[in-house]
């Protein structure tokens, strides 16, 4: 994949699979230590132990409309490509941690992608569900909750025309300023 953001999106759709109704994408971007980092937490069905020894594997997939699942495979060869690493941990019932590690200035390392474009795909799509986007970056936070933006809209339907567009402008807003106002 071109984008970071598109291996984010893959394994957000297999939590969303996973009956996870709160999903937290939290990225930290550290240029000091040459680290960026990704991690991604549900609280869906989790995994069993015999699926969690394999699920890094292509052909290893709960799908019954194909026999490959690449998502995960895809995204740990990507980081592995940038001296980096993936690693999931699980408990049935509970839910699953999906961290990532990348060296930050690998030439390999693909671009993080559009986040905005992403976590608002995300939320539009799946309404019902509350995604906690955290991103920082040397120690410059941003979080989007939509958890709190429902408080504040009461009944207002997320996918309202007005409330996403707000929503796009806080993001794009939130995301610029952690790169100190040029991303």
């Amino acid at each position: 994949m071109r984008e970071i953001s598109m291996h984010i999106m893959d394994i957000v759709q297999n939590s969303i699979s996973a009956n996870a109704d709160v999903i937290e994408i939290n990225i930290n971007e550290d240029f000091e230590l040459d680290l960026l980092q990704i991690s991604i937490i549900d609280n869906g069905r989790g995994m069993a132990p015999e699926l969690l020894k394999t699920v890094s594997d292509p052909f290893s997939t709960t799908r019954t409309t194909r026999k490959v699942g690449l998502g995960i495979s895809l995204f740990k060869a990507a980081a592995e490509r940038c001296d980096g690493e993936l690693k999931i941990s699980s408990t049935l019932g509970k839910g699953t941690v999906v961290d990532v590690r990348f060296v930050h200035s690998h030439i390999d390392r693909a671009p993080l992608g559009n986040m905005s474009e992403t976590i608002l795909s995300l939320v539009v799509c799946n309404p019902s569900i509350d995604f906690i986007y955290r991103h920082t970056v040397n120690n410059n936070d941003f979080e989007f909750d939509t958890r709190k933006i429902k408080q504040i809209i009461g009944h207002v339907d997320i996918n309202n025309i007005e409330v996403v567009s707000w929503m796009r402008e806080y993001l794009n807003e939130g995301i610029t300023n952690l790169y100190g106002g040029a991303n």
